[in-house]
C-alpha cells in the first residue's frame, strides 16, 4: 500500500465525503418520502429547509469533485516514480485490476453529479420546485455510486504492491498488448477518422435541425469515437511517436499539460449535448445547451486536427 502525501490527502478528502454524503442521503430519503407541495403543515415547511441544505451539500460535493479528479490523475502520475517499470499513471491504473474500473466509475460520477446539478439549478428557477423530489431521488442511487467510488478507490491504493513489476504505458496501449485495448489498434485509422468527423458533422447538422433526443445521443457516440481515435491516433501526433497511444502521459508537464484542454473540452461538449435531450427547460436554455455543447465539440475536434496538420506542414509526412 501507497500513503504518499498525496494519497492521505485523497483518503482524508474521502471520509470527508463519506460523512457529509451521508447526512445528505439520509435528508434525501426523508425528503423523497415525505415531500408534498400540496402541503402547508409544519413538517412540510421544516423539509424546505431541509432540502435547501442537502441541495447545497451534494452542490459542494461535486464542485470539489471536479479539481479532485485532476489531482486524483495527478496524484497517479506521482506515485508512478514509485512503481518499477511504470511511466506514468496508466502504469498505476493497471498496477492493479481495480484501477480500471475506477477510473471509468469516477467519470461516469462526473457526468451523472453535473447532470443533478443542472436538475437542481433547474428546479431552483420553479416557485414550486417541480423536480425536487425527483432530484433527491437520482441524489439515493448517486449516493451508492459515490461512495462505491470511495471505496474502490481506498481498495486501489492498497492493492497497489511496491515490490511488483508493472506494465509501461507503451507496454498497455499496444497492439501486441493481450488486453481489450489492442482491438481498437487493429481497427484502420481511415475507419476511426471517418467516424469522428462524421459523428462530428452530424452533431453540427443536429444542432441547426434542433433533434435534441438524437443530437443527446451523437453525443454519447461523440464521448466513445472521440476517446478511440484520441488512443489510436491523434495521440500519436502529440508525442510525434508512432507507437506511443498513452492516454496519460499529455496529462504531464513536458506536454504542457494539453490534456487537461483535451478532457475538459470533451466533457464541457458532450455534457451538454447530453443536458439537450435529459432536461425539460425553457427554450432559451435548450438553445444555450446546444450551442456550449457545438462550440467545445468543436474546439476538441480543431484542437486534435491541428497537431497531424501542424506535423505534416513541418515534416511533409504522416505518422
Amino acid at each position: 500500500m501507497i500513503l504518499s502525501p498525496e494519497v492521505l490527502t485523497l483518503f482524508i478528502l474521502n471520509a470527508l465525503f463519506s460523512f457529509f454524503a451521508t447526512i445528505a442521503f439520509i435528508l434525501s430519503v426523508k425528503i423523497f418520502l415525505k415531500w408534498d407541495t400540496d402541503s402547508t403543515c409544519q413538517a412540510q415547511y421544516r423539509l424546505e429547509k431541509q432540502s435547501f441544505l442537502t441541495a447545497t451539500i451534494i452542490k459542494y460535493i461535486f464542485i470539489i469533485k471536479v479539481p479532485l479528479f485532476l489531482f486524483f490523475i495527478f496524484t497517479l502520475d506521482k506515485i508512478s516514480g514509485l512503481l518499477t517499470g511504470a511511466m506514468c499513471a496508466a502504469g498505476v491504473v493497471n498496477a492493479t485490476t481495480y484501477g480500471t474500473y475506477l477510473v471509468l466509475l469516477k467519470i461516469l460520477n462526473l457526468y451523472l453529479f453535473a447532470y443533478w446539478l443542472a436538475l437542481h439549478n433547474e428546479d431552483m428557477k420553479h416557485e414550486h420546485q417541480p423536480y425536487t423530489k425527483i432530484k433527491f431521488g437520482i441524489y439515493i442511487a448517486l449516493f451508492f455510486l459515490l461512495i462505491s467510488e470511495i471505496i474502490l478507490e481506498g481498495v486501489m491504493f492498497k492493492a497497489i504492491d511496491i515490490e511488483k513489476v508493472v506494465d509501461c504505458c507503451g507496454a498497455i496501449y499496444s497492439s501486441s498488448a493481450g488486453s481489450y485495448i489492442s482491438v481498437i489498434f487493429r481497427v484502420k485509422a481511415s475507419l476511426l477518422l471517418t467516424l469522428f468527423y462524421g459523428n462530428f458533422l452530424l452533431i453540427t447538422i443536429l444542432y441547426f435541425l434542433k433533434n435534441k433526443y438524437i443530437f443527446a445521443l451523437s453525443n454519447a457516440f461523440f464521448i466513445i469515437i472521440s476517446l478511440i481515435t484520441l488512443i489510436s491516433f491523434f495521440g500519436t501526433y502529440i508525442y510525434q511517436l508512432p507507437t506511443h497511444h498513452c492516454p496519460f502521459c499529455f496529462l504531464q508537464k513536458d506536454y504542457y499539460y494539453v490534456g487537461y484542454f483535451i478532457y475538459v473540452f470533451l466533457f464541457i461538449g458532450t455534457f451538454y449535448g447530453l443536458l439537450t435531450g435529459l432536461l425539460r427547460t425553457s427554450e432559451n436554455e435548450i438553445s444555450k445547451n446546444y450551442k456550449i455543447s457545438l462550440l467545445f465539440n468543436f474546439l476538441y475536434v480543431i484542437f486534435l486536427t491541428s497537431y497531424p496538420v501542424l506535423f505534416y506542414i513541418k515534416n511533409g509526412v504522416w505518422l
